[in-house]
């Protein structure tokens, strides 16, 4: 393999631009000439590619985002689009891929191969760290850890007003954020997709709380949670706790989790996967994704990535009920 190209495909995610840096370095250091394709399936199609180097890389491992951008495509999920996308890398002699992205981007890249035989590794970009075969994933932490700081502020305030606080978290599929910074944030409770958490069981909680004299509340809703986002959870509670003076606050972080400097750990991470994809592409890897196991690296095919769920630690779900009370 002598030529090969790195993109980013679906959402942004704190510490895609670390990876990117270590495919791009990691080839030059293998002795590969490298390209980036801008605006992940959507920039292949078109050939919006360029031949990276070194210094490409320069001054972007602490940077959020990614310098090659991102974005979803509905022509490539169609042969016609696919059929493009290859008579581009054709122009350009590429012959193998790194995607940083997640499910979406996987089951792109499983198509591509089946038709046009391009061998991809990926790299888990997504900071919902939902993606079967691996710890974490690239972004993960930092989401995690700008919650936090949010969930930390919206305390004082509950706490200075007597309020019950529902805090929405990204996570529609996967609780992962919603769990981790509401233990770290010491939430009283935290509602998941997994595990199905009924209006009754949110109510005797603060019931609890109340009868314990606690004057504030906060409350950790992943916006995936089957009860629904936490403006609907709370007309719920206000419902079932009607006669009862509730002072009861919603606050949404939305898109502010998936921005912002990568933390120490996120940038070590899409380090370490990055060069792995790289690696394991030049090693004759193809439809794997890179993951980083019990502080391994392994690979897993990405028809289980997308196919397998990736539960939620029961442990995590636990220390939640234990830590509340």
């Amino acid at each position: 393999m002598k030529r090969i190209a790195v993109f980013t495909s679906g959402g942004d995610a704190p510490g895609m631009n670390a990876c990117i840096r270590a495919v791009v370095r990691g080839a030059v250091y293998h002795g590969l000439e490298v390209f980036g394709i801008r605006r992940g399936y959507n920039g292949m199609i078109n050939g919006d590619i360029f031949q990276m180097t070194s210094h490409s890389v320069s001054n972007i491992v602490q940077r959020g985002g990614t310098i090659l951008k991102s974005a979803r495509s509905k022509e490539f999920m169609t042969p016609e689009g696919r059929q493009k996308a290859h008579e581009q890398l054709q122009k350009f002699g590429i012959e193998g891929l790194v995607a940083i992205g997640g499910n979406g981007t996987f089951t792109g890249a499983t198509l591509f191969f089946d038709e046009f035989g391009i061998p991809t590794v990926g790299a888990p970009g997504t900071i919902d760290n939902d993606l079967y075969g691996t710890d974490h994933t690239i972004g993960f932490d930092t989401a995690v850890n700008t919650a936090l700081e949010a969930i930390d502020k919206i305390r004082d305030t509950a706490d200075s007003h007597d309020r019950i606080f529902l805090i929405e978290v990204m996570g529609r599929d996967s609780g992962y954020i919603a769990i981790q910074s509401g233990i770290a944030g010491g939430a009283e409770l935290v509602m998941v997709p997994e595990v199905l958490t009924p209006i009754s069981e949110v109510v005797n909680i603060l019931q609890q709380g109340f009868n314990r004299s606690k004057s504030s509340s906060i409350l950790v809703v992943a916006e995936g949670e089957e009860e629904g986002s936490a403006k609907e959870v709370a007309e719920k509670i206000k419902v079932m706790m009607a006669g009862q003076d509730l002072d009861m606050r919603v606050t949404t972080l939305g898109h502010i989790q998936r921005g912002g400097i990568p933390t120490a750990y996120d940038r070590i991470l899409a380090s370490r996967l990055g060069l792995g994809a790289l690696e394991g592409l030049m090693n004759g890897e193809k439809n794997v994704m890179a993951g980083i196991i019990n502080n391994e690296l392994v690979y897993t095919p990405f028809r289980d990535t997308i196919r397998l769920p990736k539960p939620i630690n029961e442990d995590l779900l636990r220390m939640v009920k234990i830590l509340s009370v």
